[in-house]
């Protein structure tokens, strides 16, 4: 810390500045082996600047929030009162719908065999909503379905001998 600013060094001594005040840093994210000072780590949690911590090769292992953070909470109630009125159950029907609509935008750029999307429809609307296990599974078999259409249709775009089978 310096003024008001980040200093980052590298091992090669280069160094740069990131004012706390002019440019927003919406996260650090430190890799094993760097070092950072306690002033700075203070700095990031009184600004709710979240910092990933994170091994040599990029697994995250902890994260450093401001203690007055409750976004995680606000997340977990709307997820669950998203849950209980429905919402949740619409929006994962139709993220569903929609990927096999965007498909068919492809599928029908390119003058291939397109999604019985009525079809697709029908099956999204009869699944049965009050077991959510059972909604995911079936909500993923005819995703996979889908997409097994998809690919094997875009697949036919390529010579045969880069083909990959289904």
């Amino acid at each position: 810390m310096e003024k008001g600013c980040i200093i980052l060094r590298d091992r090669h001594g280069h160094t740069e500045k990131y004012p706390l005040f002019e440019a927003e840093i919406g996260e650090v994210v430190l890799k094993s082996g760097n070092m950072v000072s306690t002033g700075v780590l203070s700095a990031l949690g009184f600004w709710g600047i979240d910092v990933l911590i994170t091994t040599r090769n990029g697994r995250p292992i902890a994260m450093l929030k401001n203690l007055e953070d409750d976004s995680h909470v606000k997340t977990r109630i709307s997820q669950y009162e998203a849950l209980k009125n429905g919402k949740g159950v619409y929006v994962a029907k139709q993220i569903v719908l929609a990927k096999v609509l965007s498909q068919n935008q492809v599928l029908r750029k390119y003058g291939l065999r397109q999604h019985d999307v009525m079809g697709v429809k029908e099956a999204i609307s009869r699944i049965e909503t009050s077991d959510l296990a059972r909604l995911r599974k079936r909500l993923m078999v005819i995703e996979s379905k889908a997409s097994k259409h998809y690919f094997g249709q875009i697949f036919q775009l390529f010579p045969k001998e880069l083909r990959p089978e289904l």
